[in-house]
């Protein structure tokens, strides 16, 4: 998971992977892959367009990302 050895990278990773698993109960199994698939796009984008984040003052990441510079790096941790 990790680019350019940076290792707080894989650290944003494992915490969005468990915000996944435990909150949107991905962890739990499913009985087909396309079942799995279908949950995991419904949780990424409930993640991405509806769960309110504390880091963004409560607000959600797309709505977050469209009011900021795209060249700006964000500190999310």
């Amino acid at each position: 998971m990790i680019e350019k050895y940076d290792p707080y990278e894989n650290a944003l990773a494992e915490r969005v992977n468990g915000i996944l698993k435990n909150e949107f109960l991905l962890a739990d199994g499913f009985a087909t892959k396309s079942l799995a698939l279908m949950a995991i796009r419904e949780s990424i984008e409930i993640y991405n367009n509806e769960r309110p984040h504390l880091s963004l003052g409560m607000g959600v990441p797309c709505e977050w990302y469209k009011r900021k510079d795209p060249n700006t790096l964000v500190e999310v941790l």
